[in-house]
């Protein structure tokens, strides 16, 4: 990578990612670009075929975005305060995904539950296919492209669930896809994609800022390399500097405005979200994709290293994933797409003719697709069995005998099923999977309070609660059977729903205007 500007090379050669003009590149036979074409396939149907294995509509977060999605939907607007929360209710509130939140209700509204695992499969698809493109406009061979794309992919196996992180994952592969080659080429023009890539972004996830990131990374490595001879970059710095302005511009153009970058703001210095919520902790080190992770970030290293000289670019990059990747196992991401343009730019591998049909590379996605479809009917992955798998981890049985009783809320629950409660029963719930709108307190608080803790009687929005859902064996569960002011009324072996003893609730309930007394 850090050749090419101490080369001359033409626009043709630049932009054609295959190395089959280079001189002592044996010609393809027929068997082989038919070989080729089978691999590219297969691998596009690998990443997005194990999730179907496994597929299941039980993610605890799409449902509060569903939720929200419908509200969009029925009211043609976008939401700016809290209406699902009963601590919370009437709070500025910004739905930052309502984009992502509508496209998932329309495809739940035609598909069932079919239609959030659509959205899953495609998505997998769809960024395979773009870090394929990523890897391969930067190695030569052919087969290391191939490895390399696979395993990234699986590495990011555990954020296969359907939330809008996927569109994030998709945007910053496009988004490096063409900084990389405009960094190799010096063709300005694709530059142009960045403002339109980041005004798409900005409304269907907050991690837009981790692209803004990455592009800050570009711009600073052309102030860096304003006077440097043969710097491994070919942006001009004015360019670049017009395309992040741009960029920052166009992430305003959402329903609220600069006000994101506060939420972005208070999110990212949230610390209690980050012990108290499981996808935020870092990396436990129990799964091989953990280990994979790690793996990918020695080998940038040790790539990085093996350069004649400093690359300020990957270096910043790779620096800016470790950090936020071994912060938040959410963001593992950020480490494999990294890893992916590192990589695919300082092995050296041999060149390898490419000289598939221009028309080809047309044909994989949608060959992949339909393998996808039919795989989906030979998986038998129907709403009927979503449904079944998803009774096994959320309280649906449960849900359904509140509706039958009649139970009124607001609804006392635990941090999981808050999103699902939302959806199913219309009723206010005491917290969901938003920990940016609830807080640190009242996320503590309701720990303290679902394991048993001292002070856990004490918790308003249980006092105040007309039921409660819970896991039959958190220990919460375990003290209101022997408290007298709460009755079981419905048990099965995943969900136990309790109401007041006289049947309303103990307290009458906190106007959401007022202070919430909270344990400390």
């Amino acid at each position: 990578m850090d050749t090419c500007a101490n080369q001359s090379i033409s626009p043709e050669e630049a932009l054609d990612p295959s190395p089959s003009a280079s001189p002592g590149v044996k010609p393809q036979s027929r068997s082989e670009q038919i070989a080729q074409a089978l691999a590219i396939t297969l691998l596009y149907i690998v990443p997005a075929f194990v999730y179907l294995r496994f597929a299941s509509a039980a993610d605890f977060d799409i449902w509060w975005h569903l939720r929200t999605g419908q509200w969009i939907a029925q009211h043609h607007a976008i939401p700016h305060v809290d209406l699902f929360s009963s601590a919370t209710r009437g709070k500025p509130w910004e739905a930052y995904s309502w984009l992502f939140a509508l496209l998932n209700f329309q495809l739940f509204q035609r598909l069932g539950l079919s239609g959030i695992v659509v959205y899953t499969a495609g998505m997998i698809l769809a960024i395979t296919v773009a870090l394929h493109h990523l890897v391969k406009r930067l190695q030569q061979d052919f087969s290391i492209g191939l490895l390399l794309t696979g395993a990234i992919c699986l590495t990011m196996g555990r954020l296969y669930v359907p939330r809008p992180w996927l569109f994030t994952i998709l945007f910053s592969v496009f988004e490096l896809n063409i900084l990389m080659h405009v960094r190799k080429t010096g063709r300005l023009r694709e530059l142009l994609w960045l403002p339109a890539i980041f005004a798409l972004w900005a409304n269907i996830h907050i991690q837009f800022i981790d692209g803004l990131i990455i592009l800050g990374i570009a711009l600073a490595e052309s102030v860096l390399t304003l006077r440097r001879a043969g710097a491994a970059t070919r942006i001009p710095l004015r360019p670049i500097a017009f395309t992040f302005v741009g960029c920052l511009l166009a992430t305003l153009i959402n329903p609220y405005g600069w006000h994101i970058y506060k939420t972005a703001h208070d999110l990212a210095v949230q610390p209690g979200a980050f012990s108290l919520v499981s996808e935020l902790q870092a990396l436990p080190f129990r799964d091989i994709s953990d280990f994979a992770v790690l793996f990918l970030a020695f080998a940038c290293v040790a790539m990085l290293a093996r350069s004649r000289r400093f690359l300020i670019f990957e270096s910043l990059l790779f620096l800016f994933a470790a950090i936020v990747s071994f912060r938040s196992q959410r963001d593992l991401w950020v480490m494999a797409i990294a890893a992916a343009a590192i990589l695919a730019s300082t092995i050296t591998g041999r060149k390898t003719a490419q000289r598939l049909p221009a028309f080809s590379s047309l044909l994989f996605v949608p060959a992949a697709a339909a393998a996808l479809l039919l795989a989906s009917f030979a998986l038998h992955v129907n709403n009927a069995r979503l449904g079944a798998r998803m009774a096994k981890t959320l309280p649906v049985r449960a849900v359904a005998a509140v509706k039958a009783r009649n139970y009124s809320g607001p609804v006392y629950n635990n941090y999981n099923w808050g999103g699902y409660l939302i959806w199913e029963l219309r009723l206010p719930v005491s917290i969901d999977g938003r920990a940016g709108l609830h807080g640190d307190e009242r996320l503590h608080r309701s720990q303290v309070t679902w394991n048993g803790e001292p002070g856990w009687a004490t918790d308003p929005q249980l006092i105040s609660a007309g039921m409660v859902i819970a896991p039959v064996k958190a220990p919460l569960t375990q003290l209101l059977r022997l408290d007298p002011k709460f009755k079981l009324t419905y048990e099965d072996d995943l969900a136990a729903v309790f109401i007041p003893a006289n049947g309303r609730p103990v307290l009458p309930m906190l106007p959401p205007d007022l202070p919430q007394p909270i344990m400390h």
